[in-house]
C-alpha cells in the first residue's frame, strides 16, 4: 500500500496525539461512525430566553406528573433560571432572575430540612463564585444568599454542578467544577446540609477529579443508584470516580471514556436508568450536534468499561448541557424524556422512545419496543427515575 507525504505526516501526528492521551488516562478512540438518518425531532421546544441557554433539570413531580417542570439557565451577567411547564412555556411566577452568569443546574429529591423532605434545584453562579440552592416547586430560595465555592483558591468560577443522594443515609452533596483549575483536584464536593435556621449551607468533604489542561471541565453527571461520578474533560475523555467522598478509593479514577472521534468538545452528560441496574450514558458531541451513547452497567466482569452502541443526530444546534428521566412524562415523552440546550435560546424536548427506537431498551422493564409496546403504557417511580 501506498501512502502520500500528507498521509505519513497525519499518522504520524495522531500517534503522538494518542500517547499523549494515554498518557493522562484518556485513551484515543477511533472516529464514531456517523449515523446517517435524518435527525431526530424534538416534541417539544421551549420559549426562547432572554440571553443564552446552557444547561437543563428535569423534576418530575411526585403527586402529579403532568406539573413535572423543566428548569434551565439563562447564561450571562444579567442571567436567570428560567422554569417551563411540560408544553415549553415559560413560568413567569417560578422564573428566578438576577443571577450573575448561571452555568449549570441540577435536582435532587428529598433533603431534610426542618424535619421535613423538600426537593431542591441547584445552580452554579459563575460570576459569584456560589452556588444557589432553591426549593421545588416554587423556586423560593433557601440558601441566604449562595454558597460560596472554591474558597481561598486563585481559580474559582464554578461552572458544573451535579447531586448526589446517597442511598445509605439520604445525605445529599453537590459536586462542582470550574472554568479553570489545577491538574488533580479539580472538583470539589460539597454536602448540604439543615442549618438549623431554615436554609441550607455547604461543607467542604473532598476535593478530586483529573484534569488534562486541554480546555475546561463542564458538564458533570452523577449516577445516584450505582454510585458513579462521570465528568467531561473537555477534548480529551470522560473521567469515572466514585461519588461517595467516604467510599474507599474515593480518589481513585475509575476509567475513561474515550471522546477521540468526536468533532470537538464533548459536553453534556446525562444518564438513563433502567432499574436492573442498567441503562444509558449520553454525551454532547457539541458542534456535530448528536449524542453518543454508552453502556451504562459496562461489561460483564467489568463495571468500568462502556462501550458505544448508538449515536444519535438531533436537531439541536452545539447542544452543551442536557438531562433525561426514564419516567414517561405525557404521551409526547414516551418511555422517558430527554431535553437538550440548543444554541438559539431554546431547549428542546425528545421521546425516549423516538431515541431508543428498536435497538435500546425503555424502563422500567428494560425491553426493546421491538419485542413489546406494552412498556410505554407502564410508568416508573421517581425515586428509582433518571434525574
Amino acid at each position: 500500500m501506498t501512502t502520500s507525504k500528507a498521509s505519513v505526516v497525519t499518522s504520524v501526528f495522531a500517534l503522538a496525539i494518542g500517547a499523549a492521551a494515554f498518557a493522562l488516562g484518556c485513551p484515543a478512540g477511533t472516529p464514531a461512525p456517523h449515523d446517517q438518518r435524518s435527525a431526530i425531532k424534538p416534541v417539544v421546544v421551549t420559549e426562547p430566553v432572554k440571553w443564552d441557554t446552557d444547561d437543563p433539570a428535569i423534576w418530575v413531580n411526585p403527586v402529579d406528573r403532568s406539573q413535572s417542570l423543566i428548569i434551565g439557565t439563562d447564561k450571562d451577567a444579567d442571567g436567570a433560571l428560567y422554569v417551563f411547564d411540560l408544553n415549553g412555556k415559560i413560568i413567569p411566577e417560578r422564573t428566578v432572575r438576577g443571577l450573575k452568569r448561571p452555568n449549570n443546574v441540577d435536582v435532587e429529591y428529598g433533603l431534610l430540612l426542618g424535619g421535613k423532605a423538600v426537593d431542591i434545584a441547584v445552580a452554579t453562579e459563575r460570576e459569584a463564585n456560589r452556588i444557589r440552592v432553591y426549593r421545588l416547586p416554587d423556586m423560593v430560595a433557601i440558601d441566604h444568599g449562595g454558597i460560596e465555592v472554591f474558597t481561598g483558591e486563585a481559580a474559582r468560577e464554578p461552572m458544573g454542578v451535579s447531586l448526589y443522594r446517597r442511598p445509605n443515609d439520604g445525605a445529599i452533596f453537590a459536586i462542582v467544577s470550574r472554568k479553570s483549575g489545577p491538574s488533580e483536584d479539580y472538583l470539589w464536593q460539597y454536602l448540604l446540609r439543615d442549618d438549623g435556621i431554615g436554609g441550607v449551607t455547604g461543607k467542604k468533604v473532598r476535593a478530586f477529579g483529573l484534569y488534562s489542561g486541554k480546555k475546561e471541565i463542564e458538564s458533570i453527571a452523577v449516577d445516584d443508584q450505582l454510585g458513579y461520578v462521570y465528568y467531561s474533560d473537555e477534548q480529551s475523555c470522560i473521567r469515572k470516580y466514585f461519588a461517595d467522598p467516604d467510599e474507599v478509593d474515593a480518589g481513585k479514577q475509575l476509567a475513561t471514556i474515550s471522546t477521540g472521534g468526536y468533532l470537538a468538545d464533548s459536553e453534556g452528560i446525562s444518564i438513563y436508568t433502567v432499574n436492573d441496574g442498567t441503562g444509558y450514558i449520553l454525551v454532547s458531541d457539541q458542534s456535530a450536534n448528536k449524542f453518543h451513547i454508552y453502556k451504562r452497567e459496562g461489561e460483564p466482569g467489568n463495571p468500568h468499561e462502556h462501550k458505544e452502541v448508538k449515536v444519535v443526530d438531533v436537531s439541536t444546534s452545539n447542544s452543551d448541557g442536557s438531562d433525561v428521566t426514564n419516567v414517561p412524562l405525557g404521551a409526547r415523552c414516551r418511555g422517558g424524556c430527554f431535553v437538550a440546550m440548543s444554541d438559539n435560546k431554546t431547549y428542546q424536548f425528545y421521546s425516549w422512545a423516538d431515541i431508543a427506537e428498536t435497538d435500546l431498551v425503555i424502563a422500567p422493564d428494560g425491553i426493546t419496543q421491538a419485542k413489546s409496546s406494552s412498556v410505554l403504557l407502564k410508568s416508573a417511580s421517581v425515586p428509582g427515575g433518571s434525574r
